[in-house]
């Protein structure tokens, strides 16, 4: 776990350290596999989703033939179901999917959050790529807590007791 902390807080570091002035000066637009858009803000410290103000976010980029991404979907449908009032969870599809593919999909595995495909992410990718120096890999996790604040990055897969414990570390911060 010290492990996880200590990379955590590195990825924090170079997230928050890239240009101030660029990041509060982006707004990408997302639309989701139902065509609802949400605007995307940066700030200095993360970025606010406009119409999910008030809840902790995680925003997770994942691909439809990713083993580990596909075992995660199941862990984000209960933490979805179990804190729907403080909680949005923003999958991007990062595999190639088109919008009417992932709607399929989604239905099919029961996801029960927003989807959202790269061809409708805008410039999310290229943005979360920029500021928080991603690669690529998948899952990848961005966690914000109620107030646009990123608390957690995380490459790679984790389980869903440990998902479980973050939303309880982000409720209580104030």
């Amino acid at each position: 776990m010290k492990k996880i902390a200590a990379f955590t807080f590195l990825l924090f570091s170079m997230f928050t350290s890239l240009h101030a002035a660029s990041a509060t000066d982006t707004a990408i637009k997302i639309t989701d596999i139902n065509n609802k858009s949400y605007q995307i803000i940066g700030t200095e410290e993360g970025f606010k989703v406009k119409g999910l103000e008030g809840k902790i976010v995680f925003l997770e980029f994942f691909g439809h033939k990713c083993p580990p991404c596909l075992k995660t979907i199941p862990h984000l449908i209960k933490l979805q179901e179990k804190h729907k009032d403080k909680l949005a969870i923003i999958a991007v599809e990062v595999q190639g999917y088109s919008s009417s593919q992932l709607k399929k999909f989604a239905k099919n595995k029961g996801m029960n959050y927003i989807v959202v495909s790269n061809e409708k992410a805008g410039s999310l990718v290229d943005y979360i790529s920029q500021r928080a120096q991603w690669q690529g890999s998948i899952p990848f996790l961005v966690a914000l807590d109620a107030k646009g604040v990123v608390q957690f990055v995380q490459a790679g897969m984790l389980p869903e007791s440990s998902l479980e414990e973050l939303i309880k570390q982000l409720k209580d911060i104030k």
